[in-house]
C-alpha cells in the first residue's frame, strides 16, 4: 500500500491529493449505517472482541515484532484521539486535535493560505474522524466484519510463502527492498535529508507525505515520523496506530474503509457510474485500487485480499453473505 492515505504501490501521488476529506465520497449519505449503539460515549475495548488466543491462531506465522498486546494497545491509544478537519477553497486544511483523555484540543496543522481572503470565499467543509471508532462503532457482528476486512488487508500486505493457506499474515515489518526512498514534493511534509519512507508496518506506510500526515493525526506532530520513520518498523504500537489510522480516515477522492465497511458510506452518482458500490471491494479500491482494481476476476493479488477476508469471517464465527468482495469491475480513484 503506497498512499496513505495510500493507495498505489506504483505511482507517486502528489501531497495535494494525500490530504484527508470526505467532500467527494458520498459521505454524508449515512441512511444505510447500521444503528449506534452507545452514541457519543466511548465504547468497549476492542479486546472484548478477539483474544489473544484467537490473535495468535489468526496469524500463527507472524512476525514476533506483532504481538496481540500491541495491537490492543494500538486501538485503546488512537482511540482517544478524534481530528475535525476543515477544507477551505481548493486544498487549503486546518486540522484540530482533541485528546478525548486530557480533554486538549489543539490546531495541529493550518495553511499558510488559510487566511486568505481568496481562500475564505467559498463555505468551509468539515468533517470529524473519531478513532475511537474503530470496530467498536455497532453491534458485534458489525464489529467483527470490519475487523476481518482491516485484517485481511493487513494479512496479505505483510504476507510470505505459502499461498491459499491465509495464515501467513503479519511476517513482514517492512517491505523487502528498502534501497528507495519514496520521496514526493510536499510543501506541508518536506522530507528530512537522509530519510527513506518505503513501506513499514502492516499497512505498509509509504512516503514522505503520508509519513508526515499520519505523524499529524497520530502524535498531533509531524516531525516525529518524518525524523524518525523508523519508529513504524521499530515500535510496534505505533505500527499499529499507523495501519489503524489509514483505515479509519478519508482521502480527498475516497472514503474510509470504516465507513465502508460499517455502511455509512453510500456511493453517490459518479461513483456508481464507476462501478463503486458498498462492500469489501470498495475497501480494496482504497487500499490499492490503482493496482488491483477494474483487472477483471482473475486478479491474483484481489482474491487474495478476498481469502484472507473469507477465512478471518469464519475464524471470527460471522458471515458476510451480501458481499460484494470483487473490485474487478471498479474503476479506482485518479488523482
Amino acid at each position: 500500500m503506497r498512499s496513505i492515505i495510500l493507495s498505489s504501490k506504483l505511482v507517486i501521488i502528489p501531497f495535494a491529493a494525500l490530504v484527508v476529506s470526505a467532500f467527494s465520497c458520498g459521505n454524508s449519505n449515512s441512511s444505510k449505517a447500521p444503528a449506534v449503539k452507545n452514541a457519543g460515549q466511548k465504547t468497549a475495548s476492542i479486546s472484548t472482541l478477539i483474544s489473544e488466543k484467537q490473535f495468535n491462531d489468526l496469524f500463527p506465522q507472524r512476525d514476533k515484532f506483532y504481538t496481540y498486546a500491541a495491537f490492543i494497545k494500538a486501538a485503546d491509544e488512537l482511540g482517544q484521539i478524534r481530528i475535525k478537519v476543515t477544507r477551505r477553497a481548493t486544498s487549503v486544511y486546518q486540522y484540530i486535535r482533541t485528546d478525548k483523555k486530557t480533554g486538549k484540543t489543539s490546531v495541529v496543522r493550518q495553511d499558510v493560505d488559510w487566511n486568505e481572503d481568496w481562500a475564505k470565499k467559498k463555505p468551509d467543509s468539515t468533517f470529524t474522524v473519531d478513532y475511537g471508532n474503530f470496530c467498536t462503532q455497532f453491534g458485534t457482528e458489525a464489529n467483527k466484519k470490519e475487523l476481518a476486512a482491516f485484517f485481511a488487508h493487513i494479512a496479505h500486505e505483510t504476507r510470505h510463502g505459502v499461498n491459499a493457506t491465509y495464515t501467513d499474515g503479519l511476517m513482514f515489518i517492512h517491505e523487502s527492498n528498502t534501497s528507495q526512498a519514496y520521496i514526493a514534493e510536499s510543501d506541508e511534509y518536506p522530507p528530512v535529508a537522509g530519510k527513506k519512507y518505503y513501506g513499514r508496518g502492516p499497512m505498509q506506510l509509504s512516503y514522505n507525505g503520508n509519513y508526515g500526515l499520519a505523524s499529524t493525526c497520530i502524535f498531533g506532530d509531524a516531525k516525529i515520523l518524518l525524523n524518525n520513520p523508523d519508529l513504524v518498523e521499530t515500535d510496534p504500537i505505533v505500527a499499529f496506530k499507523a495501519a489503524i489510522y489509514f483505515w479509519m480516515t478519508p482521502e480527498t477522492h475516497k472514503p474510509s474503509a470504516h465507513d465502508v465497511m460499517t455502511g455509512k458510506w453510500q456511493p453517490n452518482a459518479v461513483d456508481k457510474a464507476k462501478g463503486r458500490t458498498p462492500g469489501f471491494g470498495m475497501t480494496i479500491n482504497i487500499v490499492n485500487g490503482e493496482v488491483e482494481c477494474n483487472k477483471g476476476e482473475n486478479m491474483y493479488n484481489m482474491n487474495d485480499r478476498i481469502g484472507f477476508y473469507q477465512f478471518f469471517l469464519k475464524k471470527l464465527g460471522i458471515t458476510d453473505a451480501n458481499c460484494a468482495c470483487s473490485c474487478g469491475k471498479m474503476e479506482p480513484y485518479k488523482y
